[in-house]
């Protein structure tokens, strides 16, 4: 059974050790643009005035991801291995502010949060993103789940989906998976 769960969500959760040792918080999530998986957290410190460390958290080093806190083994899992170089190529970015467009040029609103899923297979992906939307194109919701049907094309600025992908919205995480379902069967009947 997979579980949803938003980055912004995820962003300010301590980082503790299966001892019990409090020895980082989540700064970012770092998706690649590839694939769309998460790869990692940047982190900061937990202390009132600590800033950003300079170590970071690659996902495979991540013992649990759960509703209070990521567990790790121990503080060795905080490595120099910056996760944010398998993120940087064509596409990568942060995507948050970024404007969603349809793949038949109609502007759909701003990414607001990114929905990862995390996955039986221990493994975490971007199912779909928050985004405000533009009145011109929505009258009655301001704020939906988008879901991502695969890899979209994203820049900082623009992340583009399939225009099929506007009637298959939600309003909650349990909405956005059946969501989810719905335009992957759509696209893959298209095909």
């Amino acid at each position: 059974m997979s579980t949803l769960m938003s980055a912004r969500a995820v962003t300010g959760r301590p980082v503790v050790t299966l001892k019990g040792d409090d020895i980082a918080q989540v700064k970012d999530v770092v998706f690649g643009a590839e694939d769309d998986t998460v790869r990692g957290f940047t982190l900061s410190g937990r202390r009132l005035l600590s800033g950003p460390l300079r170590q970071v958290l690659a996902w495979q080093d991540v013992y649990a991801l759960g509703p209070d806190a990521v567990m790790v083994r121990d503080e060795n899992a905080l490595t120099a291995d910056n996760p944010t170089k398998a993120a940087t190529g064509a596409g990568g970015g942060n995507v948050v502010g970024a404007q969603v467009i349809s793949d038949e040029g109609v502007a759909l609103g701003r990414i607001t949060d990114v929905i990862i899923e995390l996955g039986d297979d221990a493994r975490a992906r971007v199912m779909g993103y928050e985004i405000e939307q533009s009145r011109s194109v929505w009258k009655r919701r301001k704020r939906l789940l988008l879901p991502v049907p695969g890899h979209t094309a994203a820049s900082g600025e623009t992340v583009v989906v399939p225009g099929v992908a506007m009637q298959y919205t939600a309003g909650d995480l349990a909405g956005l998976a059946e969501a989810a379902h719905r335009l992957s069967t759509r696209l893959e009947e298209n095909r």
